[in-house]
């Protein structure tokens, strides 16, 4: 099995982690948050007789029948649940990763696929569930925000997050918890897995630390890409479990497997594929962009270069 040796441990790296991790969530967020939106639709579509409308035209019907700016519905949810969601990716990540050295100080591949794993279910558990149970409920709603008389249920993600707790109690935003930690777990396991291994040949082609911005742009998309289709079924009954407001006595596993019964049952095998299309869309550029961001604003907080300011040259910081 491969190896990779670890970066030179810094004081305050935790730090940057931190900072660096946030500040790349803000702008996927930004820019990647209507694809999510389309996505959500698509999986909450319901058989009628009629073919599923695909990405490009329940895009289009949104923005018609609700304005452009409903692809943004839920963003609100979105970034104050990113922001500290990349953190904590990255910060933990870099923790399990640190725990999992040889003593020669190089990781094996498998154990960079196990710190993928536990920052995918540490961020599922404290951040990702509650924010997305809020997230989908404002996207679920089908409201103009060109109308100020159609004032909807859920008017912001603070407003929707003390609606769900007080109608339906606090636990609901932890409902399909255990699909999110699971999807979140693939995900960033073979996120961090072949983003790193990439990341390491690309270095050693290149003989260089530093790869250029497009590189580190086009590994992201790449390693992505390859989470969703491994988890596409869990995305898609955590996203039905979630958008449901009745309060059940049956426990949590139940509710999965009838509802993945009844999706396959009524709307067959592929219905529990429902926004794969607008899913990776949204998820490969969007960890094109995080990566991006991350690997440039650890250079920046590491004094190595410098944010670019118009009318003023950049320099590298001695």
């Amino acid at each position: 099995m491969s190896t990779t040796k670890p970066q030179k441990q810094t004081k305050g790296k935790g730090v940057t982690d931190l900072i660096a991790g946030g500040t790349a969530g803000l702008f996927e967020a930004l820019c990647c948050h209507p694809l999510d939106t389309i996505k959500v639709r698509m999986q909450l579509y319901r058989k009628s007789g009629q073919k599923p409308p695909g990405f490009i035209k329940t895009g289009i019907n949104i923005v018609q029948k609700e304005t452009f700016m409903s692809l943004y519905k839920g963003l609100g949810a979105v970034v104050i649940g990113i922001v500290p969601k990349m953190a904590l990716r990255f910060s933990s990540y870099e923790f399990y990763r640190s725990l999992l050295y040889r003593p020669d100080g190089s990781i094996s591949t498998g154990n960079t696929f196990l710190a993928g794993v536990g920052a995918g279910i540490t961020e599922a558990v404290m951040v990702v569930n509650p924010m997305e149970v809020v997230k989908i409920r404002l996207q679920a709603q089908h409201h103009s925000m060109a109308d100020p008389l159609d004032v909807p249920k859920y008017r912001n993600a603070p407003h929707a997050a003390y609606l769900i707790v007080k109608e339906e109690g606090f636990s609901t935003l932890y409902r399909g918890v255990s699909l999110t930690a699971a999807r979140q777990a693939t995900n960033q396991g073979v996120n961090f897995t072949v983003y790193s291994k990439i990341k390491e040949y690309l270095q050693g082609y290149h003989n260089t630390e530093v790869l250029p911005a497009w590189e580190t742009s086009c590994i992201g998309l790449i390693s992505g890409a390859l989470g969703p289709l491994s988890n596409a079924p869990l995305d898609t009954i955590k996203t039905r479990l979630q958008k449901t407001t009745y309060a059940s006595n049956e426990s949590g596993l139940v509710r999965i497997v009838k509802i993945a019964n009844q999706l396959i049952k009524e709307e067959g095998i592929h219905a529990l594929y429902k926004g794969i299309t607008p899913r990776i869309m949204r998820v490969a550029p969007g960890q094109a962009v995080t990566f991006t961001v991350y690997e440039y604003m650890k250079r920046v907080l590491a004094g190595e270069t410098q944010i670019p300011v118009p009318g003023v040259s950049s320099k590298k910081i001695d």
